[in-house]
């Protein structure tokens, strides 16, 4: 959606962030959560640089010719099946995601290329908008069992959209712990009118993501051991 029309000029600048804002906030998986309710996040790391870091799977990596783009990373101390599992089983994120309302396959089997599923989140009430829920449609793309996933797919809300985004995982065991890396990109009229916010809102989510994958998988591995 495109952003304030002529009529709304005055404080423009202030609604155009409300309304990437409200956009930003929802369309990531993990959410932005208030500092205060966010786990602590231990041992990410983040890089926006060149694309000699860039996070593939079978040879494939996020749209380069976004505007917004984020990448990060953590360790897991935890085994690869597991955080696998909890990665992979996306009908199962809103029982440790806490921003996703619902999650649902819209294929049977095991999550393979092709597949798609449907998730919601929520959309915060700001001076531009009112409450509503971001539905959000992902299709996997490639997918390599214990190494790497990527899909891709629009966030549509009442009054909220992102055209497209990609988004790329790779796990890679070492030393029995598994290194996560994550990298997203965004395209859309409406988060392009603010790229350096719509970057900073991604990023936030993604490395909230990381963090209750690894709090949800490392609490699974000590209960194991129990």
């Amino acid at each position: 959606m495109a952003g304030p029309t002529q009529g709304h000029r005055r404080g423009g600048g202030r609604l155009v962030k409300n309304r990437v804002f409200a956009v930003a906030t929802a369309v990531v998986v993990a959410g932005l959560v208030g500092t205060a309710g966010a786990p602590a996040r231990a041992e990410v790391r983040r890089d926006v640089g060149a694309d000699r870091a860039t996070v593939r799977c079978a040879g494939r990596t996020v749209d380069t010719a976004a505007k917004i783009r984020y990448r990060t990373e953590t360790t897991i101390d935890a085994p690869l099946r597991t955080v696998w599992r909890l990665q992979t089983d996306v009908e199962r994120w809103p029982s440790w995601q806490k921003p996703v309302l619902s999650s649902k396959r819209l294929d049977r089997g095991p999550l393979r290329p092709g597949s798609s599923f449907r998730w919601t989140t929520p959309v915060p009430e700001t001076a531009l908008n009112p409450a509503t829920t971001l539905v959000v449609t992902s299709t996997v793309r490639q997918l390599q069992h214990q190494r790497c996933l990527r899909w891709d797919g629009p966030a549509i809300g009442a009054g909220l959209r992102i055209d497209e985004g990609v988004h790329v995982w790779t796990f890679t065991e070492i030393d029995g712990r598994v290194l996560v890396r994550t990298e997203e990109t965004w395209r859309g009229d409406q988060v392009e009118q603010d790229v350096a916010f719509s970057t900073e809102a991604l990023g936030g989510g993604l490395e909230t993501w990381l963090t209750e994958l690894k709090t949800r998988a490392e609490r699974e591995c000590d209960r194991a051991r129990r």
